[in-house]
């Protein structure tokens, strides 16, 4: 079985990755095996629909999102005791009714918001970190083929920029996972 290569030319653009086209959720989750085990870190997967088992074919680990939502959330409970310590016992202490100026239940409200407010922007912010976005460009977007990406076909794409990116080799190693077409993508920016 032979498969299709083409090359998606752009004035003054460089290679950037090489895109392969699948049938199934299967023959992709197989390529993307075969990547990690190579040793390729720098691939990426482009399906119409979530593929269970598809993080562990990359090899992708567990998210480094809710480390970073934990420690916004301690830093929002540390400044909201810090707050009331500093206004209700040092800066501005009234005694009402007898009760203590530094005491719990005034603690609750403030650090209660102050907890939500910074884990909801530790995650918000911290996804966007993590996910590098936002990119308004990516260099896949310029094969004609990928919009079939959100409808039946499930792709590949290995960058030129991995470390164990041969382009000899690489499209060798793609060709042997069997793919419907395999297509040189070159970036337009810069």
């Amino acid at each position: 079985m032979s498969v299709e290569t083409t090359t998606v030319s752009v004035p003054e653009g460089r290679p950037a990755l090489l895109l392969a086209e699948y049938e199934t959720p299967g023959a992709c989750m197989k390529a993307a095996e075969k990547l990690r085990d190579a040793g390729f870190t720098k691939f990426d997967t482009h399906t119409p629909f979530p593929i269970h088992g598809m993080d562990a074919a990359m090899g992708m680990g567990d998210s480094k999102l809710g480390w970073i939502v934990l420690v916004m959330g301690i830093t929002g409970l540390m400044t909201g005791i810090a707050l009331i310590t500093y206004a209700n016992g040092i800066d501005y202490p009234i005694i009402v009714g007898g009760k203590p100026a530094i005491s719990i239940p005034a603690y609750v409200p403030v650090c209660f918001e102050l907890t939500i407010l910074l884990s909801a922007f530790g995650a918000v912010f911290g996804m966007f970190g993590l996910n590098q976005l936002p990119r308004h460009h990516h260099p896949v977007f310029e094969s004609d083929r990928f919009k079939a990406a959100t409808d039946d076909k499930f792709f590949v794409s290995v960058e030129y920029a991995d470390p164990k990116f041969d382009a000899d080799r690489t499209p060798e190693l793609i060709a042997s996972t069997h793919p419907n077409h395999i297509e040189i993508i070159e970036d337009t920016e810069s």
